[in-house]
């Protein structure tokens, strides 16, 4: 179930940041209305994303790497980078959204392609973590939240 949720996961993920390019298309040809509904739509994807990421790791959690140990160094400082960077993306994002349904499309035009760009490289190592983890080694064991706080 762990790796079904992961698959959906990173197309979740995909998706979003294609949805990002199509509305920041959309916007460059002053297509406001079909712009929002592209990034309205990304961010429902993103949403759900960090929904099934939060819950999986609470419930079922995440994979240790399982590919050899002189990868393993480079994997998760790759990974810490990755995390850091989502993080600081998914905070553009709530700022860009925010502007946005604010109407000050000023500040949400000065911040939105900065926020996009961050996205798109987020949604990049996100897959090469992805592909890491799951497609060119076999993940390691996983261990929940949950489980470790009650001490299981």
């Amino acid at each position: 179930m762990a790796i079904v949720l992961s698959y959906i996961n990173e197309a979740c993920i995909l998706i979003s940041a294609v949805c990002f390019a199509i509305g920041w298309r959309q916007i460059r040809k002053n297509r406001v209305r079909v712009h929002r509904r592209w990034m309205l739509t990304g961010v429902v994807f993103a949403a759900l994303f960090f929904i099934i990421y939060a819950l999986k790791t609470f419930i079922i959690g995440d994979n240790e790497f399982g590919g050899p140990k002189s990868v393993r160094v480079f994997y998760y400082v790759f990974l810490q980078a990755h995390s850091i960077l989502a993080t600081v993306a998914a905070i553009m994002g709530i700022i860009t959204l925010t502007y946005a349904a604010r109407a000050k499309f000023g500040r949400h035009r000065k911040i939105g392609p900065w926020t996009v760009v961050t996205w798109f490289v987020t949604a990049a190592t996100g897959l090469a973590v992805f592909i890491l983890l799951y497609i060119a080694y076999t993940p390691g064991q996983a261990a929940s939240l949950l489980h470790s706080y009650l001490g299981h």
